[in-house]
């Protein structure tokens, strides 16, 4: 079964494209009914656009007719029902410009929508919108109304040019197994099944100690816990720990200077003072044919190592498809001008600032500031090479996606993916599908070599273009299925009311 590498996509930033999924059949809602408008593009900056939109009194007509419609069924007027107010008993009771600010209100999305088809641009956030001219204010003859017109400033994504694949050559990590590889994933299976022994000497890295700890800033105590077990050299609890607890003997203390890492003092410096309660190291099984009896399938020690070998093999190959795309993804992003809209990166700053509740650390948004200039700027690139290798995303594939991402969140497929679709989120998940199999695609097209100049088959990893192009015809025969069987039931259905016709 082929790996989900192209599913490990690269950290992109949050806007979605609009990308293809291939075998689902049917338009978008906002195609179904369609809009015409007139407008023009002036580019701004490389990243931004104006866009001038004038819609005709007949195309704003929908929107008016609805205004007055739900208008209506607010307004209170003596002598009529609710909802059965007369359009020129509101204009004198709300005011005709009421009206046309419902009006527009309702109909200025669509219509910047079609604009943005019709000039096939690519926005990467919300338009400043002006609405210059509105039409029809007071009562005028039919053809004499006027126009709406609106401009609507927006950035885009820009035009960048992507360098020729088949002039791109990366080099990745020989996959050799070593005596040592293999040792350590023994050990590392020897470990699951070791038991822990007290031992009556000072603590060293490896042992798990039996720790009471309190925390003073001053004169205040901040923070303790008291007979938590903790392996030396782990680093998952605070910064010093594990030095102070190197050389004590159980029943030692010590104190340190730290910054806590969490708590309403996360941050400030507080003097620990840590206690060594026991003192305990992890005794081992020995590596024999009974342990690997214990531990796995095998009847014998020198079958487990073989087996380990084979996984340990495996894994480095795994590794190579993923040292391949990131050097690939590296090349391609210094042979490419990629300018980055700078409001978009300003608005993700401030809302990830925002939700950490640090909007006033300069230090820290200028490090999310380049964090998310460096998301934008792979997903500019991904978003044109999927464009470039025309991706499409299967409806399995999203699936795929969608489901190791419910188990990354610790939630059922299901909820999970009712959640996202309640959020409007498919799209983004769809794009970011396409964005990582453009770059397992874009893989298939370059010269991957190891560091003995031997051709890298990563094709277990990365699928190839026959597999695409089948499961391609395989959804495109299912969509295929389903429809006939729909015309089928819609006949079927046709002759049911013929047949009771006839009857009557």
């Amino acid at each position: 079964m082929r790996s989900s590498l192209r599913f490990q996509g690269v950290t992109t930033a949050c806007g979605p494209e609009p990308t293809e999924i291939a075998g689902v059949a049917g338009a978008r809602p906002d195609q179904l009914e369609t809009i015409e408008v007139k407008s023009a593009v002036e580019t701004l900056e490389p990243t931004k656009v104006k866009l001038t939109v004038e819609v005709t009194y007949d195309e704003l007509k929908p929107s008016i007719d609805h205004a007055y419609e739900h208008i209506a069924q607010d307004v209170v007027v003596p002598g009529f029902r609710k909802g059965k107010v007369p359009p020129r008993i509101i204009d004198q009771r709300v005011g005709r410009p009421a009206v046309l600010e419902h009006a527009i209100n309702e109909g200025l999305s669509g219509f910047y929508a079609e604009a943005v088809r019709e000039n096939k641009l690519r926005p990467l956030g919300q338009p400043e919108v002006e609405v210059t001219k509105v039409p029809g204010l007071t009562a005028a003859p039919a053809g004499e109304e006027g126009e709406l017109h609106f401009t609507a400033e927006v950035e885009v994504r820009p035009e960048i040019t992507v360098p020729a694949l088949d002039g791109i050559a990366v080099t990745v990590d020989d996959v050799e197994v070593s005596d040592e590889d293999v040792a350590a994933r023994l050990d590392a299976l020897r470990e699951r099944f070791g038991t822990l022994v007290g031992v009556d000497r000072p603590a060293a890295e490896g042992d798990f100690v039996v720790i009471d700890l309190t925390a003073t800033i001053g004169d205040e105590q901040v923070d303790n816990v008291s007979g938590v077990s903790y392996q030396i050299g782990s680093g998952n609890m605070l910064e010093g720990l594990d030095e102070a607890l190197t050389g004590l003997s159980a029943g030692e203390s010590t104190t340190f200077e730290t910054a806590l890492a969490g708590g309403d003092h996360a941050g400030e410096t507080a003097l620990v003072n840590v206690t060594a309660t026991t003192v305990k190291e992890r005794q081992l099984p020995d590596a024999d044919d009974d342990f690997a009896q214990l531990a796995s399938e095998f009847d014998t020690l020198e079958e487990l190592t073989a087996d380990l070998r084979t996984q340990a093999s495996s894994i480095k190959a795994s590794n190579q498809a993923v040292q391949a795309r990131d050097l690939l993804l590296e090349q391609l992003l210094a042979a490419t001008e990629i300018p980055v809209p700078a409001g978009v990166v300003e608005t993700e700053v401030h809302r990830h600032l925002e939700g950490e509740g640090r909007l006033e650390d300069d230090e820290h948004r200028a490090e999310v500031g380049e964090q998310a200039t460096t998301a934008l700027r792979n997903q500019i690139l991904l978003d044109t090479l999927a464009e470039q290798l025309e991706i499409k995303v299967s409806q399995n594939e999203l699936l795929d996606y969608l489901v190791n991402a419910s188990r990354q969140y610790g939630m059922d497929p299901n909820t999970f993916i009712q959640t996202i679709d309640q959020q409007g989120q498919i799209p983004t998940m769809v794009a970011e599908v396409a964005r990582s199999k453009a770059l397992a695609v874009a893989l298939r097209r370059v010269a991957v070599t190891d560091g003995s100049g031997k051709a890298v088959d990563l094709s277990e990893f990365i699928g190839s273009d026959a597999e695409d192009a089948e499961e391609a015809a395989a959804a495109t025969a299912t969509a295929t299925d389903a429809a006939t069987d729909i015309a089928a039931f819609d006949v079927y259905d046709d002759e049911v009311e013929t047949a009771e016709d006839t009857k009557a």
